[in-house]
């Protein structure tokens, strides 16, 4: 069982920066493939950005690229999500997620999910 706890949320003002951490219980982190996913009120879940095992390739959507970097440091079972100048449009709870690969490639489907962190961004 994986088990995924997202913190760094807040309030911010637009054209600040916000980092959310993700910690992964599991001996096995390195084995994870990992995103993160927001949800907007009234919006449907969106993915937002996504980590191989290794760390070595990453993508994004659109609306955050240059904007956001996701990273994952596997010494301390943890992805990153780095997001600078924030925009209103970022408003959304954010969640972590994951799932368990035998090779390093990305998701395709994410089965383990954490309770999600607020980031919200003033203007």
């Amino acid at each position: 069982q994986v088990q995924l706890e997202e913190s760094g949320g807040g309030l911010v003002q637009a054209g600040g920066s916000l980092r959310l951490s993700c910690a992964a219980s599991g001996r096995t982190f390195s084995s994870y493939g990992l995103g993160w996913f927001r949800q907007a009120p009234g919006k449907e879940r969106e993915f937002v950005a996504a980590i191989r095992r290794s760390g070595g390739r990453t993508y994004y959507v659109d609306s955050v690229k240059g904007r956001f970097t996701i990273s994952r440091d596997n010494a301390k079972n943890t992805v990153y999500l780095q997001m600078n100048s924030l925009k209103p449009e970022d408003t959304a709870v954010y969640y972590c997620a994951g799932c368990i690969l035998y090779m390093d490639s990305f998701c395709s489907d994410y089965d383990y999910w954490g309770q999600g962190t607020q980031v919200t961004v003033s203007s």
